[in-house]
């Protein structure tokens, strides 16, 4: 991929009106291979519903949302499909399937949209969560783990297999936005050429130096503004 092509680019972007992000304002983004991104919004909805613009899962009434040059809406539903597949996402609300123990909730979106070796995926996936501090693979159902142990998994799901886009939903009560670990995959992912956008619903990373991010930004009805660092 040419270095000049974004990643992930929102060109002017206004999302339809009934979409929890109908600000009114076009949206604009060019997020580079090996970029990071920190992104504060009003509130968890816009949060979510932001992330569900960069997946192409929203209707604009004008511009355009592209990744890897490619607008989605253009693309048929089955390549639609398997780009996401490329997009790690750790979801505010955990997104889990409830009937389901969390390991293999972690496995289930890799499996869908790869073919790689179970034994190796597993193999990953409990590299991760021995990275985020997790004793191993959570054999228990989501509602029977401890939120910022579940927190942590929803990270391991996230960047399992090696995504191109991981787009991170923060929530403030359980934020593992500074620790060395999540850091260091951070960095991992940029440097093999993903990128990441990590989303928070108040200032909760604004000043912190240690976070790596390229570009942040603040989403209001004013669209995207650029946050002033504290001096």
């Amino acid at each position: 991929m040419p270095a000049e092509t974004a990643l992930l680019e929102l060109a002017m972007a206004v999302a339809n009106p009934d979409a929890d992000l109908a600000l009114g304002v076009p949206l604009s983004l060019r997020l580079l291979p090996g970029e990071c991104a920190l992104i504060e919004a009003a509130d968890a909805a816009q949060v979510a519903a932001f992330a569900d613009l960069c997946s192409g899962l929203i209707e604009l009434l004008s511009g355009h949302v592209r990744l890897l040059g490619r607008d989605w809406p253009e693309l048929p539903a089955e390549y639609a499909s398997a780009l996401r597949g490329r997009i790690g996402r750790v979801f505010a609300n955990g997104a889990w399937v409830p009937f389901l123990d969390v390991a293999t909730n972690i496995q289930i979106p890799a499996l869908y949209h790869t073919r790689r070796d179970r034994r190796e995926l597993r193999a990953e996936a409990l590299t991760l969560a021995h990275e985020f501090g997790l004793p191993g693979l959570p054999l228990d159902r989501p509602d029977d783990i401890a939120p910022a142990d579940l927190h942590r998994a929803a990270l391991v799901r996230a960047f399992l297999g090696e995504p191109l886009l991981v787009l991170v939903e923060d929530r403030p009560d359980l934020s593992l936005s500074g620790s060395v670990a999540v850091l260091n995959r951070i960095a991992a992912t940029c440097d093999r050429g993903g990128a990441v956008i990590w989303l928070a619903p108040e200032r909760t990373m604004s000043d912190a130096a240690a976070f790596p991010a390229g570009h942040r930004l603040r989403l209001s009805d004013q669209g995207l503004t650029p946050i002033r660092r504290a001096t």
